[in-house]
């Protein structure tokens, strides 16, 4: 009997819904369907490593606020959840904006969401109820958080696979942090990384961290793009080492890892703060197979020249074959897709609404 290819599918979110995309075990040809939960911006979208088709998005409408859609079928219905995270005493002086990230732990009891104003939830029901982190959302340094531009959130949550006690969470602006009793205390973790915006060049926090991603095979190596810079830690965040020279900026927000190898990580840098479009007008993603050490153009099939977009933190991703594909959504609805480690890129799909997140999870036809 001859075994079923693993195929990808893509949860591409957009401003004004979820487009689903299919491809066949080649990863060259594709079909969509969309949009899905029309009309809200879908900000992030996380399946259940116990339930592959039970899908929860994060989502929000200009009109209808914030909520968490639910689909037990592999994203081709949704429903939206009764509840949402959500500070209850006010801080900030505002409600739920956003829930800018969601993530399971490995065994998929639990479900975390970062969310804006700045703010870490779990639920242990299925998302049916929520309750705070309150080591991290009360930490005695977040009177040195403060809104970055666009979002006030904490974002990159990651979970050591091996050890689900290991979290580390990002806040916009406010630095990384760490802990190691699942969340019953939390400690700063950006010693190393430079803050040129701020009064002290090397503040414990206060940091604008753009994206972290976590190795699923070594979960001690992480990788993390700022505001200025791109780092890499080999301890799990304890300390951080710059990586930024050899690539044209050291601005930019996504940054993606080979799930099979440590040492490969992908980054689009962009050109400033001020103008946040790909350097020189050329859209271009950089590897390094040495953990940051050189870098390198795999840009083949891209546009170069006059190109002005923006690739978001959460729209890039890999997927989990081997050798891994590569996928990245821009601000101007083009989705961008490489089956082979960055060799040659092709769009799969384009003019769609802004790209905010673009998911890859591998798949078993039935």
């Amino acid at each position: 009997m001859t075994e079923p290819r693993t195929a990808v599918r893509l949860f591409v979110g957009t401003k004004k819904g979820l487009f689903r995309l299919h491809g066949d075990g080649t990863r060259e040809n594709w079909s969509m369907d969309g949009p899905h939960i029309e009309g809200y911006e879908v900000i992030h979208t996380c399946t259940s490593p116990v339930a592959p088709e039970t899908v929860y998005a994060a989502v929000r409408h200009s009109v209808w606020g914030a909520h968490v859609y639910v689909s037990r079928d592999g994203g081709a219905n949704w429903s939206p959840l009764d509840n949402v995270p959500g500070h209850r005493d006010g801080r900030y002086g505002e409600g739920l904006k956003a829930i800018w990230y969601l993530t399971h732990t490995p065994d998929g009891g639990r479900i975390y969401a970062g969310i804006d104003p700045a703010g870490l939830f779990f639920s242990d029901d299925e998302a049916a109820t929520w309750n705070p982190v309150t080591a991290l959302n009360d930490h005695p340094t977040n009177r040195t958080w403060e809104p970055s531009r666009g979002i006030f959130a904490v974002h990159s949550v990651l979970i050591d696979p091996r050890d689900p006690d290991r979290m580390c969470a990002a806040v916009s602006a406010g630095g990384v942090y760490r802990t190691t009793d699942r969340g019953e205390t939390w400690t700063p973790a950006n010693a190393g990384v430079r803050a040129e915006n701020l009064p002290t060049r090397n503040p414990e926090t206060g940091h604008n961290v753009h994206r972290v991603v976590m190795h699923p095979r070594r979960p001690s190596r992480l990788y993390r793009q700022c505001y200025n810079g791109t780092y890499r830690s080999d301890d799990g965040g304890l300390g951080w080492t710059e990586i930024t020279e050899g690539l044209p900026s050291d601005f930019g927000y996504a940054i993606v890892t080979d799930p099979e190898d440590p040492d490969v990580v992908y980054q689009i840098p962009e050109s400033s703060s001020h103008l946040r479009t790909p350097v020189d007008g050329r859209l271009r993603v950089f590897r390094s197979a040495d953990a940051g050490a050189t870098w390198e153009s795999v840009s083949e099939g891209l546009p170069q020249a006059h190109v002005y977009v923006t690739v978001l933190r959460e729209a890039m991703d890999t997927d989990q074959m081997n050798p891994c594909g590569l996928y990245f959504g821009t601000s101007g609805g083009h989705l961008f897709a490489c089956p082979g480690k960055g060799a040659e890129w092709c769009l799969i799909a384009g003019f769609l609404p802004r790209i905010l997140s673009v998911k890859a999870v591998s798949v078993t036809p039935g």
